[in-house]
Parts: C-alpha cells; sequence; structure tokens
C-alpha cells in the first residue's frame, strides 16, 4: 500500500486518469475538478487508505449499445475511485502480468489484438483446423467474489490492498436514483477490471498449457485449436468443467467445435488461399458495421458540408484501417474504397440540388458539356449518376485532398 500511495505512482495515476477524461460517477465530480479535491482532501484519504478504511462508492450504470445488438452494462466509478484503482494498477500490473501464460492477449501491457490473431493464424497453418470457440455467459457480471479474492490472496500479500480490492467488488450500483448492492461480478469500466478478470482466468490458462493445447486468449474469448472435431468436443467438456470451478458458465449460443471456416476471432476470420496458405480477412459481421456506420456518416439528408462529413469519415475510417490492416484482401478493401466514393459522389450531387447549380459546378470541373447536361438534366438520380459520370469531375485525388483515407492503400 505505501507503494501504492507514493508520490510518484500519484502523480501517474492523476495523469492517466486526466487523459483517459471520461464522465463523473455518482457524485458529479468531473475530471478537472478532481486536482482540487485531492489538494485538500488527500491527508485523510491517505491515512483511510493505509488504515484499511477507505470505503469507495457505488458505482454509475450505464448501459451502452453492443456491436451484435442489445446493451452492455458499465459500471462507472468515481473519477476518486477511478484515480485509486488506477494507482493501484500501477503497482499490482508489473507484479502480477509476468505470471500469466504467454497465451492470453487482452489486457496486458505490450500485448494486442494482431498478435493474438497472427498466432491463430499459425496454430491453423500448422494443420489445426478445429476451433473450440469459447465464450463465457456475462462474464464480468457473473465474477464470483470469494474466488476471485482467493487467486488474488495467492498472489498478494498486504492485506490491506486486498481489502480495498474486496471492497471495490462489493461498492453497489446505482441505478434510477437507488443503490444496489453487489454479490457478484466485477463492473466494466474501472482501471482494475481487466486486471481482475486475467487474474481469475489464468488458472484456465495454465492448465491448458500444461496439457499442450495451442490457444488463444483475448478477455473471456478463448480458442483452442485442435485437429478433429472429436478432439474439439472432448477439449470443450473439460472446459466446461474448469470454468465451473470458477463459478462460470460458457454460453451455448455462442461457443462451439467448429471448423475454423465458420468462425471468427477478434473481428477476423481464416480463408485457405491456394496451396493451403492460411490467411486473414475481416468477417462479415464487422464489414456490415462498418458500412452501416459509413452510410450514416454519408446520408444525403444530414445537412452537413463535404468537410464535415470528410472529417467523421476520417476519425473512423483510419481507426478502422489500422484494426484491420493485417487483413490479406486488399481486392474487399479496393471494393469498399470504390463504395465509399459513390456515395461521396452522389452526396456531392444532393448538395447541389438544382440542374444548373449540378451543371455550372460539373463544367467547373472540366466535365464536357453533353456530360454535365445530361447529369443535370437528371438531377434527383444521385447513386445513378454518381456510379460513373461523375469520375472525372470527382476524381479518387479529389478524395485524397479531403483526407479520406484510402482502406486499400
Amino acid at each position: 500500500m505505501e507503494r501504492v500511495l507514493s508520490r510518484p505512482n500519484l502523480q501517474a495515476a492523476l495523469k492517466r486518469v486526466k487523459q483517459n477524461k471520461g464522465g463523473p460517477g455518482i457524485d458529479g465530480m468531473t475530471v478537472e475538478e478532481l486536482p482540487d479535491y485531492l489538494r485538500d482532501e488527500w491527508p485523510v484519504l491517505r491515512e483511510q487508505l493505509l488504515a484499511g478504511h477507505y470505503q469507495p462508492q457505488a458505482v454509475q450504470r450505464r448501459a451502452i449499445p453492443k456491436s451484435g445488438g442489445g446493451m452492455r452494462e458499465l459500471g462507472i466509478p468515481t473519477v476518486l475511485d477511478r484515480f485509486i484503482q488506477q494507482a493501484l494498477l500501477q503497482v499490482l500490473q508489473p507484479a502480477i502480468d509476468p505470471s500469466f501464460s504467454r497465451h492470453s492477449y487482452g489486457f496486458r501491457p505490450g500485448r494486442r489484438a494482431h498478435e493474438a490473431v497472427l498466432a491463430a493464424q499459425s496454430y491453423i497453418q500448422d494443420g489445426r483446423r478445429w476451433v473450440v470457440d469459447v465464450d463465457l455467459e456475462k462474464f464480468f457480471d457473473r465474477v464470483n467474489h470469494d474466488v476471485l479474492m482467493s487467486k488474488l490472496a495467492a498472489r498478494i500479500a498486504d492485506r490491506r490492498v486486498l481489502g480495498l480490492i474486496r471492497r471495490y467488488l462489493a461498492a453497489g450500483v446505482m441505478a434510477h436514483g437507488m443503490v444496489m448492492e453487489r454479490h457478484e461480478g466485477t463492473p466494466q469500466g474501472g482501471p482494475l477490471s481487466p486486471l481482475l478478470a486475467n487474474v481469475l482466468l489464468d488458472e484456465v490458462d495454465q492448465a491448458l498449457e500444461q496439457r499442450g493445447h495451442a490457444f488463444v486468449r483475448y478477455a473471456d474469448d478463448c480458442n483452442v485449436y485442435v485437429r478433429s472435431r472429436r478432439a474439439g468436443e472432448r477439449v470443450m467438456r473439460w472446459l466446461e468443467g474448469r470454468y465451473a470451478n470458477l463459478r462460470l458458465r460458457i454460453n451455448e449460443s455462442k461457443s462451439a467445435v467448429a471448423p475454423i471456416s465458420g468462425r471468427k476471432f477478434l473481428g477476423y476470420t481464416f480463408w485457405f488461399a491456394p496451396g493451403g496458405v492460411v490467411k486473414r480477412a475481416v468477417a462479415k459481421k464487422p464489414l456490415s458495421e462498418m458500412k452501416a456506420r459509413v452510410r450514416q456518416i454519408t446520408a444525403r439528408n444530414a445537412g452537413r458540408s463535404i468537410n464535415q462529413v470528410a472529417e467523421e469519415l476520417r476519425r473512423y475510417l483510419v481507426g478502422w484501417r489500422e484494426y484491420y490492416r493485417l487483413a490479406q484482401t486488399p481486392g474487399v478493401f479496393g471494393s469498399l474504397d470504390e463504395w465509399l466514393r459513390h456515395r461521396l459522389r452522389a452526396l456531392h450531387l444532393k448538395q447541389w440540388k438544382r440542374g444548373r447549380v449540378i451543371y455550372r459546378e460539373l463544367r467547373a470541373r472540366g466535365v464536357s458539356k453533353d456530360h454535365a447536361a445530361q447529369i443535370a438534366g437528371n438531377a434527383r438520380r444521385w447513386w445513378y449518376n454518381s456510379s460513373r459520370l461523375l469520375n472525372r469531375a470527382l476524381p479518387i485525388r479529389y478524395f485524397d485532398q479531403l483526407g479520406i483515407p484510402r482502406l486499400a492503400a
């Protein structure tokens, strides 16, 4: 606890909380207000933490949409509790993380989802064409506090730290103006939750490793790669028992023993190129979600300028392209680029609206009189006109100048 409360550690924690921003918890305190509050109250808070008397406040329940439908429940701690959790994390993670399995990739320093995808690809290339695809049912909501604390007690000697973590786990949840007690779960939204999840699940990781299995785990998603359906079914039954020992359940609707070609992992799927070479592709679901988001941004009735649309597209597509840059499907990305430019050309036509404005704008961009007149004469056929006739007026370099990234670059 003394290391947690050291001045350098606290300064680093405060800096990280400021960087992460985020909204207030149930007390309404903002990130900007936290430094002034700490200057006045920290001596008392520090004594409470050292004595083991500090009591965290309840978390604010907040529901956000899941990409696949439904809602995900977050528990947002107060900014003060986020600060204290961050200080705890900065001391605990360097001490605990090195003991985790090398097959675990989620929420770990220096490890990324891309490395997990590449590891999965290597197992498939090695001949493991079946996957035991495991998704844990409402994992963060179902974490058993007693089981988790027993795992932490084996790694942490300071009882004050253990007691503080226990109080964070037991802190209530504020919903609809009322605080409800919590007897299980570690709410997503606090800095400590990912580390606690890895502590709990590491037991299964280590057991899989001891049995010589080829597997990859990212948070509560675990894929074990095997050479036959029969081997996969044996592994699935074994995993059901191991997770049950942790008071966790496998989500049967999302988990399966299946050929790898029918499953996705972290947004990617795998396919076989000529010669049996395994390659990576973006899964259908994230592709459709990306197109839905682009349709929303480029909606022709949104009343925004093309520069505003380009800025929003840039913010979204740069991150999307960076995450899916491992995909070995340049043709798919090239088609997406063409589709996106098609939508933007149609948006231009809609914004120009009247035939005479369209004619004037096209002539100014070097389109012949006949072509400009043809497009202006069918002014409301935005999608049809934009598919072929606008390429010269609004070429690829025009969209490059707007700053819209090329996915196939």
